[in-house]
């Protein structure tokens, strides 16, 4: 009996159904705006030793919520939110100003850091997966008390924002090795290392298995509340990595404005990226370029010289129409709509 072959689906349906093509899209029609609006955008150059230009800038600029976006990818997978990564990064400031006025090693001092951040991950993840509140409610918690743990911090020797020099800090922030800058390559090493965490343990299965049903994981034998309360650990990790960069970028503890709304965009950028706050799915390579997207767009709001009220509007408005675009119902119903002014 002969067999009747499916008629295959055409390539740029295909491509227009995935989830990665919208994302990268939308990033690379910014960047030929931008090309439009300045003529030297594309423009690399080296300066005192390293790279310069806009894309450059872009990609450098991208860093601090590209980490936090990536540990937001983890906990989003989990069903869950994080709202304290921005005070977690006013935190972990705080600690490298103080150990460094105290006169610490600095290699430790960035320990210091990061696991500070591995710590507001583990009280954090202690309210969501051992006592039961509600993420959203048990991170808000450290999100409206942390940067005034942060200002304590500072307190403790006698100053508010204090300034520190790190030649070792400000080297992983802001120097450079070879044309590249450093914190280009801390990042992608750190990527890896997630990547790897996550994609070659049963780490991203487990989070996933758990953000797409947790009863039926605990059923399947996976501890969901570990899986969760270890998301939320490795959030604080990254959210704490970031407040190093950023920290040692200003050279000063600022905890009431540093990272303001960071936690916003890096949820964009999970978003952006093709994630689901509904959970079950972890995609850390289109997070980056959701992340992307984010500066990219920032910069076109600089360059292009509109007054900085309408900057926030323009950005939410771009920042929809990529939603909608990935959105199935949405491109349902604008095809719809073409097709019924088509057949009029």
């Amino acid at each position: 009996m002969s067999s009747v072959s499916q008629p295959s689906t055409p390539v740029w349906k295909r491509i227009s159904q995935s989830r990665a093509i919208w994302p990268i899209l939308a990033l690379v029609v910014i960047l030929i705006v931008d090309g439009f609006i300045s003529p030297n955008f594309y423009n690399i150059r080296i300066v005192e030793g390293r790279l310069f230009g806009n894309l450059i800038d872009i990609v450098y600029r991208a860093v601090p919520t590209a980490l936090v976006a990536l540990g937001m990818a983890i906990v989003i997978g989990t069903k869950g939110i994080d709202l304290s990564v921005g005070s977690i990064i006013a935190i972990s400031g705080a600690i490298i100003a103080w150990r460094i006025q105290a006169g610490d090693n600095h290699v430790v001092i960035l320990a210091y850091a990061v696991i500070a951040g591995g710590l507001c991950g583990v009280w954090n993840g202690t309210l969501v997966a051992f006592l039961g509140i509600q993420p959203i409610i048990a991170t808000l918690i450290l999100m409206v008390s942390g940067r005034g743990v942060g200002m304590l911090i500072n307190l403790i020797y006698g100053g508010t924002d204090p300034s520190f020099e790190s030649a070792f800090l400000q080297g992983l922030s802001t120097g450079s090795i070879g044309y590249i800058p450093t914190r280009i390559l801390l990042f992608i090493a750190i990527f890896i290392a997630l990547w790897l965490v996550v994609r070659k343990t049963a780490l991203g299965l487990f989070v996933e298995s758990v953000g797409g049903n947790a009863a039926a994981s605990n059923l399947a034998g996976i501890n969901a509340r570990r899986i969760i309360f270890v998301s939320y650990v490795i959030c604080g990790v990254m959210a704490g990595w970031a407040g190093m960069i950023m920290t040692a970028d200003t050279h000063t503890s600022d905890p009431v404005s540093v990272a303001l709304y960071i936690e916003l965009d890096a949820i964009l950028a999970v978003v952006i990226g093709g994630g689901s706050l509904m959970g079950g799915r972890i995609y850390l390579g289109m997070t980056v370029i959701g992340a992307l997207v984010i500066q990219a767009l920032t910069t076109s709001i600089l360059i292009s010289g509109l007054p900085p009220e309408y900057n926030l509007i323009i950005k939410a408005l771009v920042v929809l129409f990529v939603l909608l675009l990935q959105s199935d119902n949405a491109r349902k119903q604008i095809v719809a709509l073409f097709r019924g002014k088509h057949n009029e």
